[in-house]
C-alpha cells in the first residue's frame, strides 16, 4: 500500500469516527490517489489536483468544484503531517450553485411512471413490483429516496401505520405516519415480495431482483430509463441517463401540493410550516420555505396570501 493510499484510509477512518459516512467522498478520493500513483507524485500538488479535478471536460464546472473540494479537505487534513503537501486554494474553480428547481408531477406522470415500473423485465417479477410501490410511497409521504431504500423490515410498522426513519439527511431519527391506503400498499408489497423471494439476503423492506437491498445508484438509473419510457426524459445513446425529472422531485410533488393546499384553502401557512419541515425531516424550516421560492404558482399563493393578511383580509 502506497502512503498516499494508507493516508486515505486513516483520512476516511477517522472521519467515519466522527460520525461522518463520506461515502461518495472516498470513492473519489480513491481515484484521485489512483491518479497521483499512476503520475508517480509523491504528495498533493495543487497542479495535480486541479488537473485531476478538471476531468472530463464534457461535465459541468460545479461537479470540478466538488471534485477540488473533497481533495482540498483532504489535503489540509494531510498537510498536518506531510508539510510537503499544496492545499488548493478556495476559488480556483469558481461556480454559482443553482439550486434545480424541482419537476412537479402531475397524477397522470405518477401512473405513468408506476405503470412503466410494472413493465420493466424480470424474471420473477419482483423488481416491477418493488419500483412500483416504492414510486408510490414517494409519492404519498414526502420520503427522501435514501431514507424509503434505508428502511428495514423492523422500521416498517404496518398495524400503527408508522414509518421509522432512522438514517436521514442531518442524522436524526423521526416517525412518519402513513394513511391507510399506503399501510395497505405496503402490506401487499410485503406479503408478495416474500412469497417470490422467501430467501432473502436482507432485512431490507425494498428488495432487489436478487433478493438484496435496493441501492441507491441502481434505482437512480433505473427511474431514468422509466422516465425516458414515459417521455419525462430524453432518449439518448448508450447507458447515458441524462437530465430530467428525478425520484427526488416526487419528495418535492408532495411538499408543494401540501402547500398549495393550504394556501388554497386559506389556512394559516406560517403556523402549520414547521410541522411540515418536522415531517420532511429538514433540518431548518427555511428548506421547507425553499419550495415557494421554487415553485412560481406558490410563489404567487404565497404573495397573495400575504397582501390578504397585511389588509385584514385573511383570517
Amino acid at each position: 500500500m502506497s502512503t498516499l493510499r494508507k493516508a486515505l484510509a486513516d483520512y476516511v477512518a477517522t472521519a467515519r469516527a466522527l460520525g461522518t459516512k463520506l461515502r461518495w467522498p472516498a470513492t473519489i478520493l480513491l481515484r484521485f490517489v489512483g491518479f497521483l500513483e499512476r503520475e508517480g507524485a509523491g504528495f498533493i500538488t495543487t497542479e495535480l489536483a486541479v488537473r485531476w479535478a478538471t476531468q472530463p471536460a464534457a461535465v459541468q464546472p460545479a461537479t470540478w468544484a466538488r471534485r477540488l473540494g473533497i481533495v482540498r479537505r483532504f489535503a489540509l487534513w494531510l498537510h498536518a503531517t506531510d508539510p510537503r503537501t499544496e492545499v488548493p486554494a478556495r476559488g480556483i474553480l469558481p461556480f454559482r450553485h443553482r439550486r434545480k428547481p424541482p419537476h412537479i408531477y402531475s397524477d397522470q406522470e405518477v401512473v405513468h411512471l408506476m405503470e412503466a415500473a410494472n413493465r420493466l423485465p424480470s424474471p420473477r417479477g419482483l423488481g416491477p413490483m418493488t419500483y412500483a410501490t416504492l414510486i408510490g410511497l414517494l409519492s404519498a409521504t414526502g420520503l427522501r429516496p435514501g431514507e424509503a431504500l434505508t428502511l428495514n423490515e423492523p422500521d416498517v410498522d404496518l398495524q400503527k401505520g408508522i414509518l421509522s426513519v432512522r438514517e436521514t439527511k442531518f442524522g436524526k431519527s423521526r416517525f412518519v405516519p402513513i394513511e391507510k391506503s399506503v399501510a395497505a400498499a405496503l402490506a401487499h408489497y410485503a406479503g408478495r415480495r416474500d412469497a417470490l423471494c422467501p430467501r432473502r439476503k436482507t432485512q431490507a423492506f425494498f428488495v432487489a431482483e436478487r433478493g438484496g437491498r435496493l441501492v441507491a445508484c441502481t434505482a437512480r438509473r433505473t427511474f431514468a430509463r422509466m422516465s425516458r419510457a414515459v417521455g419525462l426524459r430524453a432518449p439518448l445513446a448508450g447507458s447515458r441517463i441524462g437530465r430530467g425529472p428525478r425520484l427526488q422531485d416526487l419528495r418535492h410533488t408532495f411538499a408543494t401540493r401540501r402547500l398549495l393546499e393550504w394556501y388554497r384553502t386559506g389556512l394559516d401557512v406560517g403556523r402549520l410550516m414547521p410541522g411540515l419541515a418536522t415531517y420532511l425531516g429538514h433540518g431548518s424550516v427555511h428548506d421547507t420555505y425553499w419550495y415557494i421560492q421554487a415553485v412560481p404558482e406558490l410563489l404567487e399563493l404565497a404573495t397573495r396570501y400575504r397582501v390578504a393578511r397585511s389588509t385584514g383580509g385573511a383570517q
